[in-house]
Protein backbone atom coordinates (compact mmCIF):
# COMPACT_ATOMS: atom_id res chain seq x y z
CA UNK A 1 0.00 0.00 0.00
CA UNK A 2 1.01 3.30 -0.93
CA UNK A 3 0.18 7.44 -0.11
CA UNK A 4 1.15 7.97 -3.81
CA UNK A 5 -0.77 5.38 -6.64
CA UNK A 6 -1.20 6.65 -10.28
CA UNK A 7 -3.34 5.67 -13.34
CA UNK A 8 -2.02 6.55 -16.83
CA UNK A 9 -5.25 5.89 -19.51
CA UNK A 10 -3.16 4.27 -22.78
CA UNK A 11 -6.31 2.38 -24.23
CA UNK A 12 -7.14 4.59 -26.95
CA UNK A 13 -6.81 3.51 -30.73
CA UNK A 14 -5.73 7.00 -31.67
CA UNK A 15 -7.38 7.00 -34.92
CA UNK A 16 -6.13 10.60 -35.93
CA UNK A 17 -2.59 8.91 -35.75
CA UNK A 18 -3.52 6.89 -39.01
CA UNK A 19 -1.45 4.52 -37.93
CA UNK A 20 -0.98 0.89 -37.14
CA UNK A 21 0.86 1.64 -33.87
CA UNK A 22 -0.38 2.14 -30.62
CA UNK A 23 -0.95 5.83 -30.40
CA UNK A 24 1.51 5.81 -26.80
CA UNK A 25 3.93 4.08 -28.29
CA UNK A 26 4.75 6.91 -30.97
CA UNK A 27 7.67 8.20 -30.10
CA UNK A 28 8.80 11.73 -29.32
CA UNK A 29 12.19 12.92 -28.17
CA UNK A 30 13.69 9.49 -29.08
CA UNK A 31 11.49 7.58 -26.48
CA UNK A 32 7.82 6.32 -26.90
CA UNK A 33 5.44 9.32 -25.56
CA UNK A 34 3.72 5.91 -22.06
CA UNK A 35 7.69 6.27 -21.43
CA UNK A 36 7.99 9.94 -20.43
CA UNK A 37 4.52 9.67 -18.44
CA UNK A 38 6.16 6.57 -16.55
CA UNK A 39 9.07 8.39 -16.20
CA UNK A 40 7.20 11.41 -14.42
CA UNK A 41 5.56 9.10 -12.38
CA UNK A 42 8.80 7.79 -10.86
CA UNK A 43 10.32 10.72 -10.34
CA UNK A 44 7.09 11.71 -7.63
CA UNK A 45 7.40 8.19 -5.94
CA UNK A 46 4.83 5.84 -7.59
CA UNK A 47 7.05 2.93 -8.74
CA UNK A 48 4.54 0.57 -10.43
CA UNK A 49 1.55 3.07 -11.54
CA UNK A 50 -1.18 1.36 -12.88
CA UNK A 51 -1.99 1.47 -17.30
CA UNK A 52 -5.41 1.13 -18.70
CA UNK A 53 -5.01 -0.49 -21.91
CA UNK A 54 -7.08 -1.50 -24.86
CA UNK A 55 -6.46 -1.03 -28.56
CA UNK A 56 -2.49 -2.78 -28.65
CA UNK A 57 -2.82 -3.78 -25.59
CA UNK A 58 -0.15 -6.79 -26.47
CA UNK A 59 2.37 -4.22 -27.67
CA UNK A 60 1.73 -1.57 -24.81
CA UNK A 61 2.78 -4.23 -22.66
CA UNK A 62 5.91 -5.71 -24.92
CA UNK A 63 7.29 -2.14 -24.58
CA UNK A 64 6.46 -0.95 -20.88
CA UNK A 65 7.15 -4.42 -19.18
CA UNK A 66 7.48 -4.28 -15.62
CA UNK A 67 7.32 -1.00 -15.29
CA UNK A 68 3.72 -0.47 -14.60
CA UNK A 69 0.66 -2.84 -13.79
CA UNK A 70 -1.82 -3.34 -15.80
CA UNK A 71 -6.02 -3.60 -16.84
CA UNK A 72 -7.41 -3.65 -19.96
CA UNK A 73 -11.02 -1.51 -20.91
CA UNK A 74 -11.99 -4.00 -23.87
CA UNK A 75 -14.45 -1.17 -24.89
CA UNK A 76 -13.24 2.56 -24.67
CA UNK A 77 -16.28 4.67 -23.35
CA UNK A 78 -14.18 7.56 -22.32
CA UNK A 79 -11.94 8.41 -19.45
CA UNK A 80 -14.75 8.40 -16.51
CA UNK A 81 -15.06 4.77 -18.05
CA UNK A 82 -11.57 3.80 -17.83
CA UNK A 83 -10.98 4.99 -14.13
CA UNK A 84 -13.81 2.94 -13.86
CA UNK A 85 -12.39 0.22 -15.40
CA UNK A 86 -9.02 0.88 -13.16
CA UNK A 87 -10.38 1.56 -9.89
CA UNK A 88 -10.66 -2.13 -8.46
CA UNK A 89 -7.36 -2.65 -8.93
CA UNK A 90 -6.39 -0.12 -6.74
CA UNK A 91 -8.94 -1.38 -4.00
CA UNK A 92 -5.87 -0.98 -0.81
CA UNK A 93 -4.35 1.99 -2.14
CA UNK A 94 -5.19 5.34 0.10
CA UNK A 95 -3.83 8.76 -0.14
CA UNK A 96 -3.77 10.40 -3.30
CA UNK A 97 -4.19 8.61 -6.97
CA UNK A 98 -2.62 10.65 -9.81
CA UNK A 99 -5.10 10.38 -13.16
CA UNK A 100 -3.18 11.00 -15.83
CA UNK A 101 -3.06 10.74 -19.91
CA UNK A 102 -0.72 8.35 -21.24
CA UNK A 103 -0.48 10.75 -24.84
CA UNK A 104 1.28 13.84 -23.03
CA UNK A 105 4.71 13.31 -23.34
CA UNK A 106 5.24 17.08 -22.41
CA UNK A 107 4.25 16.67 -18.76
CA UNK A 108 7.36 17.01 -16.37
CA UNK A 109 8.10 15.74 -13.15
CA UNK A 110 8.47 18.94 -11.58
CA UNK A 111 4.82 19.76 -12.51
CA UNK A 112 3.32 16.45 -11.29
CA UNK A 113 5.23 17.15 -8.07
CA UNK A 114 3.74 20.93 -7.94
CA UNK A 115 0.36 19.35 -8.31
CA UNK A 116 0.82 16.75 -5.70
CA UNK A 117 2.23 19.63 -3.13
CA UNK A 118 -0.82 21.99 -4.54
CA UNK A 119 -3.27 19.12 -3.33
CA UNK A 120 -2.21 18.16 0.03
CA UNK A 121 -1.50 22.08 0.57
CA UNK A 122 -5.56 22.32 -0.10
CA UNK A 123 -6.63 18.89 0.80
CA UNK A 124 -8.89 18.94 -2.23
CA UNK A 125 -10.41 15.96 -3.12
CA UNK A 126 -9.44 16.94 -6.94
CA UNK A 127 -6.94 18.92 -8.21
CA UNK A 128 -7.08 19.26 -12.04
CA UNK A 129 -3.91 20.55 -13.78
CA UNK A 130 -4.58 23.46 -15.70
CA UNK A 131 -3.07 25.66 -18.40
CA UNK A 132 -3.92 29.05 -20.23
CA UNK A 133 -3.38 28.71 -23.76
CA UNK A 134 -3.58 31.65 -26.69
CA UNK A 135 -5.56 29.19 -28.62
CA UNK A 136 -7.59 26.58 -26.71
CA UNK A 137 -9.35 25.32 -29.16
CA UNK A 138 -9.88 21.34 -28.79
CA UNK A 139 -9.11 21.22 -25.39
CA UNK A 140 -11.73 20.93 -22.22
CA UNK A 141 -12.19 24.59 -20.59
CA UNK A 142 -12.37 24.98 -16.70
CA UNK A 143 -15.24 26.97 -15.08
CA UNK A 144 -14.85 29.14 -12.00
CA UNK A 145 -17.59 30.62 -10.47
CA UNK A 146 -17.33 34.53 -9.64
CA UNK A 147 -15.25 33.74 -6.42
CA UNK A 148 -12.75 32.07 -9.21
CA UNK A 149 -13.80 28.25 -7.44
CA UNK A 150 -13.72 25.56 -9.57
CA UNK A 151 -17.01 24.78 -11.06
CA UNK A 152 -16.31 21.99 -13.16
CA UNK A 153 -14.50 21.40 -16.83
CA UNK A 154 -16.73 21.08 -19.82
CA UNK A 155 -15.96 19.32 -22.67
CA UNK A 156 -15.49 21.61 -26.25
CA UNK A 157 -18.06 19.85 -28.09
CA UNK A 158 -20.46 20.97 -24.95
CA UNK A 159 -19.67 23.94 -24.70
CA UNK A 160 -21.16 27.51 -25.20
CA UNK A 161 -19.88 30.17 -26.61
CA UNK A 162 -19.19 31.81 -23.65
CA UNK A 163 -17.61 28.43 -22.27
CA UNK A 164 -15.70 28.44 -25.89
CA UNK A 165 -14.10 31.80 -24.92
CA UNK A 166 -12.07 30.95 -22.01
CA UNK A 167 -8.49 30.63 -22.25
CA UNK A 168 -7.99 28.15 -19.43
CA UNK A 169 -8.02 24.46 -20.16
CA UNK A 170 -8.06 21.17 -18.63
CA UNK A 171 -4.69 19.33 -19.27
CA UNK A 172 -6.29 15.95 -18.36
CA UNK A 173 -3.86 15.38 -15.38
CA UNK A 174 -5.55 14.37 -12.10
CA UNK A 175 -5.06 14.54 -8.34
CA UNK A 176 -7.43 12.65 -6.49
CA UNK A 177 -8.05 11.45 -3.05
CA UNK A 178 -9.13 8.40 -3.87
CA UNK A 179 -11.79 7.61 -1.39
CA UNK A 180 -13.36 10.52 -2.83
CA UNK A 181 -13.16 9.31 -6.37
CA UNK A 182 -14.45 6.14 -5.44
CA UNK A 183 -17.99 7.80 -3.74
CA UNK A 184 -18.79 9.84 -7.63
CA UNK A 185 -16.86 7.40 -9.86
CA UNK A 186 -20.14 5.35 -10.70
CA UNK A 187 -22.39 8.50 -10.41
CA UNK A 188 -20.89 9.32 -13.57
CA UNK A 189 -23.46 8.92 -16.69
CA UNK A 190 -22.84 9.30 -20.47
CA UNK A 191 -24.86 12.30 -20.93
CA UNK A 192 -22.87 14.13 -23.82
CA UNK A 193 -22.51 14.88 -27.14
CA UNK A 194 -20.07 11.98 -27.19
CA UNK A 195 -22.11 9.57 -25.52
CA UNK A 196 -19.26 8.77 -23.33
CA UNK A 197 -18.28 8.77 -19.65
CA UNK A 198 -16.40 12.12 -18.82
CA UNK A 199 -13.84 11.81 -15.85
CA UNK A 200 -13.97 15.84 -15.64
CA UNK A 201 -18.00 15.04 -14.88
CA UNK A 202 -16.82 13.91 -11.48
CA UNK A 203 -15.63 17.45 -10.60
CA UNK A 204 -19.35 19.18 -10.31
CA UNK A 205 -20.15 15.66 -8.60
CA UNK A 206 -17.27 15.88 -5.97
CA UNK A 207 -18.14 19.54 -5.81
CA UNK A 208 -22.18 19.23 -5.16
CA UNK A 209 -20.99 17.03 -2.41
CA UNK A 210 -19.01 19.57 -0.71
CA UNK A 211 -15.47 18.38 -1.33
CA UNK A 212 -12.81 21.23 -2.28
CA UNK A 213 -12.47 20.90 -6.37
CA UNK A 214 -8.80 22.95 -6.93
CA UNK A 215 -7.27 23.70 -10.27
CA UNK A 216 -3.21 24.24 -10.45
CA UNK A 217 -2.49 26.83 -13.47
CA UNK A 218 0.90 25.54 -14.70
CA UNK A 219 3.57 28.34 -15.43
CA UNK A 220 4.43 26.59 -18.63
CA UNK A 221 1.58 25.83 -21.10
CA UNK A 222 3.04 23.54 -23.09
CA UNK A 223 2.60 20.73 -20.87
CA UNK A 224 -1.11 20.59 -21.62
CA UNK A 225 -0.10 19.80 -25.32
CA UNK A 226 -1.41 16.11 -25.69
CA UNK A 227 -0.92 14.29 -28.80
CA UNK A 228 -4.11 12.93 -31.28
CA UNK A 229 -2.24 12.93 -34.22
CA UNK A 230 1.48 13.33 -36.35
CA UNK A 231 1.45 17.03 -36.75
CA UNK A 232 0.77 17.31 -32.71
CA UNK A 233 3.83 15.01 -32.13
CA UNK A 234 6.05 16.66 -34.53
CA UNK A 235 4.71 19.76 -32.05
CA UNK A 236 5.33 17.85 -28.98
CA UNK A 237 9.01 16.64 -30.33
CA UNK A 238 10.02 20.64 -31.06
CA UNK A 239 9.60 21.32 -27.41
CA UNK A 240 11.32 18.61 -26.48
CA UNK A 241 14.16 19.04 -28.26
CA UNK A 242 14.22 22.49 -27.42
CA UNK A 243 14.27 21.43 -23.74
CA UNK A 244 17.02 19.15 -23.74
CA UNK A 245 19.20 22.08 -26.21
CA UNK A 246 18.47 24.49 -23.05
CA UNK A 247 19.32 21.87 -20.50
CA UNK A 248 22.61 21.09 -22.40
CA UNK A 249 23.40 24.68 -22.95
CA UNK A 250 22.81 25.77 -19.51
CA UNK A 251 25.47 22.72 -18.31
CA UNK A 252 28.00 23.63 -20.61
CA UNK A 253 27.86 22.66 -24.35
CA UNK A 254 27.54 24.54 -27.05
CA UNK A 255 24.99 23.93 -29.41
CA UNK A 256 25.99 26.63 -32.69
CA UNK A 257 22.19 26.28 -34.57
CA UNK A 258 19.90 24.77 -31.83
CA UNK A 259 16.71 24.70 -34.00
CA UNK A 260 18.83 22.40 -36.28
CA UNK A 261 20.11 20.22 -33.90
CA UNK A 262 18.37 16.71 -32.52
CA UNK A 263 19.41 15.46 -29.15
CA UNK A 264 16.89 13.03 -28.09
CA UNK A 265 15.93 13.22 -24.24
CA UNK A 266 17.91 9.85 -22.78
CA UNK A 267 21.67 11.52 -24.77
CA UNK A 268 23.76 12.44 -22.95
CA UNK A 269 26.73 15.24 -24.13
CA UNK A 270 29.99 16.28 -21.84
CA UNK A 271 30.31 20.13 -20.72
CA UNK A 272 32.83 21.75 -23.38
CA UNK A 273 31.87 20.06 -26.21
CA UNK A 274 30.83 21.50 -29.26
CA UNK A 275 27.79 20.46 -31.17
CA UNK A 276 27.60 21.91 -34.90
CA UNK A 277 24.28 21.93 -37.06
CA UNK A 278 22.30 18.74 -38.81
CA UNK A 279 23.88 16.53 -35.87
CA UNK A 280 21.63 13.68 -34.54
CA UNK A 281 22.23 12.50 -31.03
CA UNK A 282 19.84 9.29 -30.54
CA UNK A 283 18.92 7.08 -28.00
CA UNK A 284 21.17 6.41 -24.77
CA UNK A 285 24.00 7.66 -26.58
CA UNK A 286 26.99 8.98 -24.55
CA UNK A 287 29.29 12.17 -25.56
CA UNK A 288 32.34 13.06 -23.82
CA UNK A 289 33.76 16.06 -22.27
CA UNK A 290 35.48 18.67 -25.06
CA UNK A 291 34.40 17.03 -28.02
CA UNK A 292 33.41 17.95 -31.96
CA UNK A 293 30.46 16.45 -33.35
CA UNK A 294 29.16 17.74 -36.57
CA UNK A 295 28.00 19.14 -39.02
CA UNK A 296 25.97 16.33 -39.86
CA UNK A 297 26.88 13.61 -37.77
CA UNK A 298 24.64 10.95 -36.46
CA UNK A 299 25.59 8.86 -33.18
CA UNK A 300 23.09 6.48 -32.59
CA UNK A 301 23.29 4.77 -28.68
CA UNK A 302 27.11 4.77 -29.18
CA UNK A 303 29.87 6.74 -26.92
CA UNK A 304 31.83 8.85 -27.78
CA UNK A 305 35.28 9.73 -25.51
CA UNK A 306 36.46 12.87 -24.44
CA UNK A 307 37.93 14.96 -26.66
CA UNK A 308 36.89 13.21 -30.19
CA UNK A 309 35.90 15.00 -32.85
CA UNK A 310 33.15 13.26 -35.17
CA UNK A 311 32.77 14.42 -38.38
CA UNK A 312 29.81 13.91 -41.07
CA UNK A 313 29.86 10.21 -39.73
CA UNK A 314 27.43 8.24 -38.40
CA UNK A 315 28.08 6.06 -35.56
CA UNK A 316 25.51 2.94 -34.95
CA UNK A 317 25.70 1.27 -31.64
CA UNK A 318 29.63 1.57 -31.52
CA UNK A 319 32.04 2.44 -29.19
CA UNK A 320 35.25 5.56 -29.57
CA UNK A 321 37.76 6.58 -27.14
CA UNK A 322 39.54 9.56 -26.46
CA UNK A 323 40.98 11.64 -28.64
CA UNK A 324 39.60 9.83 -31.51
CA UNK A 325 39.07 11.64 -34.93
CA UNK A 326 35.86 9.93 -37.11
CA UNK A 327 34.92 10.95 -40.94
CA UNK A 328 33.82 12.63 -42.95
CA UNK A 329 31.59 10.01 -44.48
CA UNK A 330 32.88 7.08 -42.33
CA UNK A 331 30.54 4.62 -40.63
CA UNK A 332 30.72 2.88 -37.45
CA UNK A 333 28.25 0.17 -37.51
CA UNK A 334 27.57 -2.15 -34.16
CA UNK A 335 30.83 -3.92 -32.60
CA UNK A 336 33.30 -1.49 -33.29
CA UNK A 337 35.30 -0.98 -30.88
CA UNK A 338 38.02 2.00 -30.97
CA UNK A 339 40.67 2.63 -28.46
CA UNK A 340 42.02 6.07 -27.59
CA UNK A 341 43.77 8.26 -30.58
CA UNK A 342 42.29 5.76 -33.57
CA UNK A 343 41.47 7.90 -36.75
CA UNK A 344 38.81 6.36 -39.18
CA UNK A 345 39.14 8.86 -42.17
CA UNK A 346 37.12 9.37 -45.22
CA UNK A 347 34.42 6.27 -47.06
CA UNK A 348 35.53 3.84 -44.00
CA UNK A 349 32.99 1.49 -42.72
CA UNK A 350 33.99 -0.63 -39.60
CA UNK A 351 31.69 -3.46 -37.79
CA UNK A 352 31.97 -5.69 -34.86
CA UNK A 353 35.43 -5.26 -34.81
CA UNK A 354 37.89 -3.68 -31.93
CA UNK A 355 40.72 -0.71 -32.84
CA UNK A 356 43.98 -0.38 -30.62
CA UNK A 357 45.21 2.74 -29.62
CA UNK A 358 46.82 5.07 -32.41
CA UNK A 359 45.85 2.84 -35.25
CA UNK A 360 44.23 4.71 -38.69
CA UNK A 361 42.48 3.59 -41.16
CA UNK A 362 42.53 6.39 -43.30
CA UNK A 363 40.42 5.89 -46.34
CA UNK A 364 38.19 3.78 -48.62
CA UNK A 365 38.32 0.52 -46.69
CA UNK A 366 35.92 -1.94 -45.34
CA UNK A 367 37.14 -3.43 -41.51
CA UNK A 368 34.27 -6.34 -40.37
CA UNK A 369 34.47 -9.11 -38.34
CA UNK A 370 38.49 -8.24 -37.42
CA UNK A 371 40.42 -7.30 -34.23
CA UNK A 372 43.23 -4.66 -35.07
CA UNK A 373 45.92 -4.30 -32.53
CA UNK A 374 47.78 -0.30 -31.49
CA UNK A 375 49.64 1.65 -34.17
CA UNK A 376 48.50 -0.66 -37.26
CA UNK A 377 48.26 1.43 -40.45
CA UNK A 378 46.11 0.23 -43.02
CA UNK A 379 45.88 2.03 -46.37
CA UNK A 380 43.82 3.36 -48.65
CA UNK A 381 41.33 0.64 -50.35
CA UNK A 382 41.72 -2.47 -48.26
CA UNK A 383 38.81 -4.94 -46.97
CA UNK A 384 38.33 -7.64 -44.89
CA UNK A 385 36.96 -10.56 -46.82
CA UNK A 386 35.01 -11.90 -43.66
CA UNK A 387 32.04 -13.79 -44.89
CA UNK A 388 32.90 -16.93 -47.21
CA UNK A 389 28.80 -17.23 -48.22
CA UNK A 390 27.74 -19.38 -45.13
CA UNK A 391 29.71 -17.80 -42.34
CA UNK A 392 31.52 -14.59 -40.96
CA UNK A 393 35.50 -15.28 -39.74
CA UNK A 394 37.75 -13.16 -38.33
CA UNK A 395 40.77 -11.27 -39.11
CA UNK A 396 43.20 -10.25 -36.76
CA UNK A 397 46.15 -7.10 -37.27
CA UNK A 398 48.39 -7.59 -34.72
CA UNK A 399 50.06 -4.27 -33.40
CA UNK A 400 52.07 -2.24 -35.48
CA UNK A 401 51.63 -4.02 -38.18
CA UNK A 402 51.18 -2.29 -41.75
CA UNK A 403 49.06 -3.27 -44.66
CA UNK A 404 49.48 -1.67 -47.63
CA UNK A 405 47.12 -0.07 -49.86
CA UNK A 406 44.33 -2.15 -51.83
CA UNK A 407 44.99 -5.31 -50.06
CA UNK A 408 42.69 -8.12 -49.35
CA UNK A 409 42.29 -10.03 -46.19
CA UNK A 410 40.35 -13.33 -46.86
CA UNK A 411 39.45 -14.84 -43.28
CA UNK A 412 40.24 -16.28 -41.43
CA UNK A 413 43.94 -14.87 -41.24
CA UNK A 414 46.23 -13.13 -39.42
CA UNK A 415 48.73 -10.69 -39.72
CA UNK A 416 51.23 -11.04 -37.19
CA UNK A 417 53.19 -7.94 -35.26
CA UNK A 418 55.24 -5.57 -37.00
CA UNK A 419 55.05 -7.38 -40.32
CA UNK A 420 54.28 -5.36 -43.34
CA UNK A 421 52.16 -6.06 -46.37
CA UNK A 422 52.86 -5.30 -49.80
CA UNK A 423 50.00 -2.65 -51.59
CA UNK A 424 47.70 -4.73 -53.87
CA UNK A 425 48.29 -8.16 -51.83
CA UNK A 426 45.50 -10.77 -51.70
CA UNK A 427 46.28 -12.40 -48.68
CA UNK A 428 45.50 -16.06 -47.88
CA UNK A 429 47.42 -17.13 -45.57
CA UNK A 430 48.76 -16.05 -42.11
CA UNK A 431 51.85 -14.07 -41.75
CA UNK A 432 54.35 -14.22 -39.41
CA UNK A 433 55.97 -11.47 -36.99
CA UNK A 434 58.43 -8.98 -39.19
CA UNK A 435 57.63 -10.78 -41.91
CA UNK A 436 56.68 -9.18 -45.72
CA UNK A 437 53.99 -10.55 -47.37
CA UNK A 438 53.62 -9.79 -51.19
CA UNK A 439 50.78 -11.75 -53.05
CA UNK A 440 50.02 -10.38 -56.19
CA UNK A 441 51.29 -11.36 -59.57
CA UNK A 442 54.64 -10.69 -61.22
CA UNK A 443 54.68 -7.30 -63.05
CA UNK A 444 55.36 -8.20 -67.02
CA UNK A 445 55.77 -5.44 -69.72
CA UNK A 446 55.45 -6.52 -73.35
CA UNK A 447 57.06 -4.20 -75.36
CA UNK A 448 54.93 -2.51 -78.37
CA UNK A 449 51.73 -4.16 -77.58
CA UNK A 450 50.01 -1.30 -77.27
CA UNK A 451 51.12 -0.02 -80.69
CA UNK A 452 50.12 -3.08 -82.45
CA UNK A 453 46.33 -3.39 -80.83
CA UNK A 454 45.82 0.11 -82.08
CA UNK A 455 46.93 -0.81 -85.51
CA UNK A 456 44.65 -3.89 -85.76
CA UNK A 457 41.55 -2.31 -85.00
CA UNK A 458 42.49 0.90 -87.13
CA UNK A 459 43.18 3.19 -84.36
CA UNK A 460 46.30 5.85 -84.93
Amino acid sequence: MNDISAIILAAGKGTRMKSELPKVLHKAGGKPMIAHVLEACRSCGVTRPLLVVGCGAEEVQAVCGEQAAYVEQPVQLGTGHAVMTALPALARERGKVLVLCGDTPLLTAAVLRELLNYARETASACTLLSAFLPDPSGYGRVCRDADGRVLGVVEEKDATPQQKALSEVNTGAYCFDIEALRAVIGQLAPANAQGEYYLTDALALLSARGYAVNALAAQDGTCALGVNDLLQLSQAETVLRRRKNEELMLSGVTITDPQNTYIDCEAEVGAGTIIEPGSYIRGKSVVGRHCRIGPDAEICNSVVGDHTRVFRAVLAEARAGEHCSIGPFAYLRPGAILSDEVKIGDFVEVKKTSVGRGSKIPHLSYVGDSFVGERVNIGCGCVTCNYDGHKKELTVIEDGAFIGSNTNLIAPVTVGREAFVAAGSTITQNVPPDALSVARGRQRNVEGWAKTFREKNGKK
